[in-house]
């Protein structure tokens, strides 16, 4: 059993990153081997509209074409059993690295047919951990968690599942005093990542080992 996870957030140690980790944690303690892509690190952009994953007879039908760092990361996603994606929330969506990521992974398997077929060789799990400063109404509130459903979606006809797990008011900076920020209340702030972010990790590990006995 092989889970692969992908940090959308170009921070390597904040939130999402060590509710990741956490999750690999716990897919590990089911047995699985696991790896922890930063997208940051990557050099690559979003889906280029050239087609050639769709081109009749072409020599990349169902496989995105574009050589660069994200080419053999994508090849290497469909030996595996699971996929994790975290993000943090930016402007009412994934970040942007994370969104690239996804138009490049979903596109060339989908099929424009009516059956909504799908070109990925196989059925496998796949989930996501979104995090974000807003706190849970203003998730329903912006629609955030409309989109995320919409990705769910797309995940789901395309890989066959999808869950998310969205970890919310999380704490932006350490020190709120270095920046201008007025409407959040720091010690407030600083209290619910104190007792609720440990909840989230656990939450995440959880996750992280569903993940791998729901695949097997």
């Amino acid at each position: 059993m092989k889970l692969l996870a992908f940090n959308g957030s170009p921070r390597k140690k904040w939130n999402t990153a060590q509710l990741l980790e956490h999750a690999l944690e716990g897919a590990e303690s089911e047995g699985a081997k696991t790896k922890l892509y930063h997208l940051y690190d990557l050099d690559f952009k979003g889906c280029i509209s050239c087609f050639a994953c769709k081109r009749d007879g072409g020599k990349s039908y169902g496989h995105c074409a574009v050589k660069d760092d994200l080419q053999p990361v994508l090849r290497k996603i469909e030996k595996a059993d699971a996929v994790l994606i975290g993000s943090p929330i930016y402007l009412g969506i994934t970040t942007g690295v994370t969104r690239c990521f996804l138009e490049r992974l979903i596109y060339p398997y989908l099929v424009y047919d009516a059956e909504r077929s799908s070109l990925f060789g196989k059925k496998i799990k796949t989930a996501f951990i979104y995090t974000a400063g807003a706190t849970d109404e203003m998730v329903q509130e912006m629609g955030i968690d409309r989109n995320a459903r919409g990705t769910e979606m797309l995940m789901e006809r395309i890989f066959g599942s999808c869950e998310s797990f969205f970890v919310t008011d999380t704490l932006q900076f350490n020190d709120y005093s270095k920046y201008v920020a007025p409407r959040f209340d720091p010690e407030a702030k600083k209290e619910r990542h104190k007792e609720q972010f440990p909840l989230a990790c656990k939450k995440a590990y959880e996750l992280g080992a569903r993940l791998v006995r729901q695949g097997e």
